[in-house]
Formats: structure tokens, sequence, C-alpha cells
């Protein structure tokens, strides 16, 4: 058990904080509760890194390969960030991002639910077919 995980428990057993407050600090601190039990699949708090994979058939220039990796701290940032824009704010960014064709609403953008996307993405593959070239796009946590 980490120092701070100790506090967090710390300060939940004196009242200082509620179970819910203490559950969110631990998930800020990146630590699960039962961090370290031996279960087979990895925990969505694991994953490092949101993968996205393209690959597609001989073009004639060669094969379209695209290999991105984006940390699952980076996306955890950004939700956490997006949380402190004001709500007049949030309204003006939703009205651009849906002129923009994005029906993206931020208030509700909160750290659990990213935390059950990840969970999902554990193997999504998505297969597009354009103009009779195959084209593989894979989507997973690393």
């Amino acid at each position: 058990m980490t120092q701070n995980r100790r506090q967090v428990l710390e300060m939940l057993s004196t009242g200082k904080i509620t179970a819910d407050e203490a559950d969110r600090l631990i998930a800020a601190l990146g630590e699960s509760p039962d961090a370290g039990a031996g279960s087979g699949t990895p925990r969505p708090g694991s994953f490092k890194y949101l993968r996205v994979l393209v690959d597609a058939e001989e073009q004639k220039d060669g094969p379209v390969r695209v290999n991105v990796r984006v940390p699952i701290q980076l996306l955890r940032a950004g939700v956490r960030l997006a949380s402190l824009i004001p709500p007049q704010a949030q309204e003006r960014v939703n009205e651009a991002l849906h002129d923009k064709g994005m029906a993206v609403d931020l208030s509700q953008l909160k750290p659990e639910n990213l935390d059950e996307l990840i969970d999902h993405l554990q193997d999504l593959t998505v297969d597009v077919d354009q103009k009779n070239e195959n084209i593989r796009v894979k989507v997973f946590c690393e």
C-alpha cells in the first residue's frame, strides 16, 4: 500500500472525507483498491495506452499503415480539464462541436465514463471497406 493511499484511507476512517470522495481520490492517484490482486485480466486502470492501428492492402505507393499510441493519462487529464470549463463556456464549445458535426456534451464527460469506455475497448475491431480496398482498423488498450 502506498503512502498516498494510506493517507486517503486514514482521512476516510476519521470521517474527514466520504467513501465516494476516497474512491475518487484513489482513482485520481491511479491506484485501484484491489491493486495487486492477481486476476488474469488486466483492470481498466492498468492500461497505459489507447492504440489505433490501421492496415490497408497494397496501394500503388505501398501499404497504408497507421500506428497511434495515446497515453491513457492524457485522456484522463483531458476529461478532468473539461470538468473545469465554466458552464457558459461549455455551452459555447458544445455548440461549436455540434456545428462541426460532433454531438458531444462536455458536461457529460466524467472520469468514470472514461474507465467504462476503456474497459469496453479491450478488443474493438472495425472493418472499413472503401472503393474495393480492404482496410482494417483496430482500437484497443494496452
